[in-house]
């Protein structure tokens, strides 16, 4: 039996399609108040829902009964500032509850974890799997908890866990819908006018779950990957986006001044709603940084190839339209 934590959101959702299709038999949790994607509701008969929240020990340790294998994919997101702290809390003594019960159980997982937590190279480098995120101040709470998350993974790996840590890019896919990346497509559909100058990882939702699999149902250990297919700047990748809507591209540069202004407007307006900002601080920081990140381990590792993300762009605004 394989468990799949998270498989109520995009890329959990993703996995579990994944694994239905091998043919193995899979359990899902859930909290009780969320409901099954879209994605899932043609697989109701192959798939096992139980009600377990990540801080719940007894309900986990119930969920785990016969369990061999665990992907572990759930995690709180959120920009609001008011929810850092508890986003954090929440996202770290989930995966520790959930590393205690599977070193316990003898399970394998593979955890996933961010490239959120992982940290910068020098100028002109490609980020590896050896960068590490530095706390600090000025890092948002999800990077935060991914981190610590990371750490208590790692921490049950000296007690015994047998388990891998992938640390996807941006994900990309049709699935997402209008929410998170899907949110940047839809952007660029309403007519964006600026891009920024930055550049970052992007990679397929498939993609991500098939390394996870390869990954699982291999002999490795203890070892963490990025699992990202290109590196795209964010000018070229809002242009593809446009041309794949036939639409103008954005041909404004936003500058990082720029982005100040905006993150700082979204504050206020977040603050008056009491809705998530459109864009906080880390992000607009994030937004004209050039992050470029090297692939060759996982291509290594399992011999992956990667979809094209011009292929991905075609799918999602396909979807979209």
């Amino acid at each position: 039996m394989i468990l799949v934590t998270g498989a109520t959101g995009f890329l959990g959702a993703e996995l579990a399609k994944l694994l239905v299709g091998t043919g193995a038999q899979i359990r899902c949790t859930k909290r009780a108040s969320s409901k099954i994607p879209a994605l899932l509701q043609p697989f109701q008969q192959q798939i096992q829902w139980v009600d377990a929240d990540m801080l719940d020990v007894f309900a986990l340790e119930d969920a785990l009964q016969g369990v061999t294998q665990v992907y572990h994919c759930a995690a709180w997101v959120s920009l609001k500032q008011a929810d850092k702290e508890p986003m954090i809390s929440t996202n770290v003594t989930g995966t520790a509850n959930l590393v205690n019960l599977c070193a316990a159980m003898g399970i394998r997982m593979v955890h996933v974890s961010s490239i959120a937590a992982i940290g910068v190279a020098k100028p002109g480098e490609l980020i590896t799997e050896e960068h590490h995120l530095e706390e600090s101040a000025d890092n948002d709470g999800y990077a935060i908890s991914k981190l610590e998350s990371e750490m208590e993974v790692w921490r049950g790996i000296a007690e015994g866990l047998d388990a891998v840590i992938v640390n996807p890019s941006l994900i990309l896919g049709a699935s997402a819908g209008k929410s998170g990346t899907g949110a940047l497509f839809e952007t660029v559909r309403k007519g964006l006018k600026f891009y920024t100058g930055g550049s970052g990882g992007f990679v397929d939702a498939e993609d991500v779950a098939k390394c996870m699999v390869a990954l699982m149902n291999s002999p490795i250990t203890a070892e963490r990957y990025i699992i990202s297919a290109e590196n795209y700047t964010y000018k070229n990748i809002t242009a593809e986006i446009a041309q794949a809507f036939g639409i103008p591209p954005p041909s404004k540069l936003a500058k990082p001044w720029m982005m100040s202004l905006a993150w700082r407007g979204a504050a206020v307006i977040a603050a008056l709603t009491g809705k998530s900002p459109a864009i906080d601080k880390t992000s607009a920081m994030a937004a004209s940084q050039i992050r470029e990140f090297d692939n060759a381990k996982i291509k290594q590792a399992i011999g992956m190839e990667f979809k094209p993300i011009s292929k991905t762009i075609l799918e999602v605004c396909e979807a979209l339209k």
